[in-house]
């Protein structure tokens, strides 16, 4: 199978620590989506995000810096035993958090929708969730 790779990268309103806390906080990723999202905080911990749809665990964890994890897809066409690595780099800025992202081993087919999906599903509604907060 081809994959490929996504590279985005956002700004948000909030210090890497608050960004590292929130993408890992349960109760707040489940009322962020309207679906049920179970984060582990722990190297090699589980999680899942929108009421399963998505799984994994984590990889490599530095508090306000980095997070990485293994995550699968109950996407039609994705391979039930295919892990894809997901990347959140945080570096601090003038105005906030520049997220560098790094979504590796997409499948090709299905690189354009789920591309689209992280702005649409994550990055917009987090921007969201911390303009309420701020």
């Amino acid at each position: 199978m081809k994959t490929k790779t996504i590279k985005q990268t956002v700004t948000f309103p909030t210090t890497p620590d608050k960004l590292y806390a929130l993408l890992l906080d349960s109760k707040k990723l489940t009322k962020m989506h309207d679906a049920k999202a179970t984060m582990s905080k722990r190297p090699k911990g589980k999680f899942t995000v929108f009421d399963g749809y998505c799984h994994g665990y984590n990889m490599e964890l530095i508090e306000g810096q980095k997070i990485e994890q293994a995550w699968v897809f109950q996407e039609d066409g994705w391979p039930e035993d295919h892990y894809s690595v997901c990347t959140f780099l945080l570096q601090p800025t003038t105005i906030g958090t520049k997220l560098v992202f790094i979504h590796k081993g997409v499948p090709e087919h299905k690189y354009e929708s789920i591309k689209r999906g992280w702005r649409t599903y994550y990055w917009d509604p987090l921007l969201q969730q911390l303009l309420k907060v701020t």
